[in-house]
């Protein structure tokens, strides 16, 4: 009997049990469908957290320094030296300081909004524009001016999109409104990137102290660990020790995050991937109970000739028939869940996350549901294989 043969026959024992073949594929059907819904899952996070981070330019490194309990100390100038004597690798450097407290616009408190001090290359380096006014110059650095910029949804929902000329508070401090920066958002909403407020760094030192953290730039990307090495090398040659400064790379963070989304997902899959062992054994299960039904079919066929590796082969197949066709029905309800879970999401969370799994993971899961009617169909058919055909005959 030729594989085509037996697959034929093994189609038309599935049709003629169509009820009792689908509750033994329905294992299967979950199985798959769940892996690949949840590898797509892990897909469409990581692609969120590299769009997200690409916003934020991967070519950015974040220098901490922490000089308390130090005898030496690093300020703005000396921090503007080490990148300039490093020009082959570093480019921009900002100081940001971070304000605490409200925004108080006329009688109103906005306590969503956040305020950081910056320099006049900020907005290079976060790949911001001004579409209204001008940005922060290097006089307002020098003379400590008290102006700044704001983001669209302040100026929309406090200024009603005339915000430049006007003034609002930080910190107890009068500043005049100088420049509107470019909808950054998919929507003007509260507490979003678009709720901002930047003003010269030496105007917000003057309000909380000194300045501990710098964005710098780098001018090649492939050559990160060296930026690195070069930023740190310097540092510690000012402090003799790295307990006093840290330096992160975006990079570094997004391939982090990245590895976390990727263990999750396989920890998550993996649980998932039970079922289709579970699967597997009602596999195994009905095709035992079969083997007990075919009995007489088995010594019949035996008695007329056929050989052990044949019925053998007979009931592989089938087994191995049943599990790929559940396998198939799992892909297409996977693919049908994701789908959906994209909807759901972007409508729910208001993001843009799509589920996508990959064809290399749907492959996958085709392959690891054939696999296991394979095992799991062995047993059953190597013992239909070994039946005695006088007493398969003479079973009733």
């Amino acid at each position: 009997m030729s594989i085509l043969e037996s697959l034929e026959l093994a189609l038309k024992n599935i049709i003629s049990s169509k009820v009792r073949t689908l509750l033994t594929m329905l294992g299967i059907i979950i199985g798959v469908a769940a892996v690949i819904v949840i590898v797509g899952l892990g897909n469409g996070l990581e692609g969120y957290i590299t769009d997200s981070f690409s916003d934020m330019g991967t070519n950015t490194l974040t220098v901490n320094v922490m000089s308390r309990g130090s005898t030496r100390t690093l300020d703005v100038d000396g921090m503007y030296e080490i990148v300039e004597e490093n020009s082959q690798y570093l480019d921009l450097c900002s100081p940001t300081v971070t304000m605490a407290g409200y925004v108080k616009i006329g009688s109103e408190t906005v306590s969503t909004t956040s305020s950081t001090g910056v320099s006049e290359d900020y907005f290079d380096i976060a790949g911001v524009s001004v579409v209204q006014g001008r940005g922060l110059q290097y006089s307002d650095m020098a003379g400590r001016t008290k102006v700044c910029v704001i983001g669209a949804y302040l100026n929309q929902a406090y200024f009603g999109g005339n915000a430049v000329g006007q003034s609002l508070r930080v910190g107890g401090q009068s500043l005049k409104v100088v420049g509107v920066l470019a909808q950054q958002g998919d929507t003007l909403e509260e507490g979003g990137s678009d709720d901002c407020l930047y003003l010269p760094y030496t105007t917000a030192e003057r309000i909380t102290g000194e300045t501990s953290t710098y964005t710098v730039t780098m001018k090649d990307e492939d050559y990160i660990d060296e930026s690195v090495a070069a930023l740190e090398s310097a540092l510690y040659a000012v402090f003799a020790s790295e307990d006093y400064y840290t330096v992160t790379s975006m990079s570094e963070i997004l391939d982090t995050m990245t590895s976390m989304v990727n263990v999750l997902v396989g920890v998550l899959a993996g649980i998932a991937a039970i079922s289709l062992v579970v699967g597997g054994i009602g596999i195994m299960n009905i095709m035992l109970v079969s083997v007990t039904e075919r009995t007489r079919e088995i010594g019949v066929r035996k008695s007329l000739g056929a050989k052990e590796r044949y019925i053998m082969q007979q009931f592989v197949i089938e087994a191995a028939a049943t599990s790929a066709l559940g396998g198939v029905i799992g892909i297409l309800l996977g693919k049908g869940l994701s789908m959906a879970a994209t909807q759901v999401v972007e409508r729910v969370m208001g993001e843009s996350l799509t589920v996508s799994p990959t064809l290399a993971a749907v492959a996958l899961a085709f392959g690891i549901s054939v696999g296991i009617g394979i095992l799991f169909g062995y047993l059953p058919a190597k013992k239909a294989a070994r039946l005695n055909p006088i007493d398969a005959l003479h079973y009733d």
